[in-house]
């Protein structure tokens, strides 16, 4: 905590952050993340955690709403090596990557001990499916609520509510398209009143065993994206956000963790 005073953006209840190009990331490591997370569990009150990577920095860069609705999250954690780089490059760094799937996982285990609920959602009706029965077999005692997929309309957003609130859970993961995943959690926040929500993006998918991890030499070397885009050649249109970051990143290094 002896970083809180020189925190650039907005603390989240006490939480050090620093701003990059004014999205306020969580300076905590993983460790002290999950211990903060936990503690959140326990006050009961619904709470929007943020996953986030260079893609959805730019995405707050070209849309006010979107950056908007980061910023009045609860809780944003450097999912992306190039936010915690940015961070380095603006003089106010983060302590290391915190990877929203491992972070998934993570609170999967604080959930054996306390015996917290889950409710995931998002994804094809097979995926989640799949995924539901790997995380029950792995995390036995973190009893999965319910699960439904992500092929649902605005008309049915109150049915969906009403199925989790009826739930009860502790955690749900949702896992929707990168466009609305994030603003449909912000909108729902109050009405689903479950004290973790976090969006998970593609990784369901890759607990269910359709789609694969990078392996760890690419993980190592901090390129998961390039494993992904050889993997997925149609994520590339969405990719091209990333060297517009490192771009935005190097013209306006001096300014990163000043602007509001």
């Amino acid at each position: 905590m002896s970083d809180v005073n020189k925190v650039n953006a907005k603390p989240v209840e006490g939480v050090p952050t620093v701003s990059v190009f004014g999205i306020p990331f969580c300076k905590f490591g993983m460790q002290d993340t999950v211990s903060y997370l936990t503690e959140i569990v326990s006050s009961g009150r619904p709470h929007q955690i943020i996953t986030a990577n260079p893609i959805m920095v730019m995405a707050a860069k070209e849309d006010p709403a979107y950056k908007k609705m980061m910023q009045q999250a609860d809780l944003i954690v450097p999912d992306g090596t190039g936010v915690v780089w940015a961070a380095k490059i603006g003089g106010d760094p983060l302590t290391e990557r915190v990877p929203g799937f491992d972070l998934l996982h993570e609170l999967m285990k604080q959930g054996e001990r306390r015996r917290w609920k889950v409710y995931l959602l998002g994804s094809a009706p097979e995926v989640i499916q799949e995924a539901a029965r790997r995380l029950t077999l792995q995390y036995p005692d973190t009893e999965i609520v319910g699960f439904r997929d992500g092929y649902f309309g605005p008309d049915q957003d109150q049915e969906v509510i009403d199925a989790i609130v009826q739930a009860s859970p502790d955690l749900l993961f949702v896992a929707r398209g990168a466009d609305t995943q994030e603003p449909w959690i912000a909108k729902h926040k109050a009405a689903l009143s479950v004290p973790i929500i976090m969006g998970v993006g593609g990784s369901f998918d890759v607990i269910s065993g359709k789609t694969k991890r990078a392996p760890m030499f690419f993980r190592k070397l901090r390129i998961e994206w390039l494993y992904r885009l050889l993997k997925e050649p149609t994520r590339f249109r969405r990719m091209l956000a990333l060297p517009k970051f490192v771009l935005w990143v190097l013209r306006e290094r001096e300014n990163i963790t000043k602007m509001g």
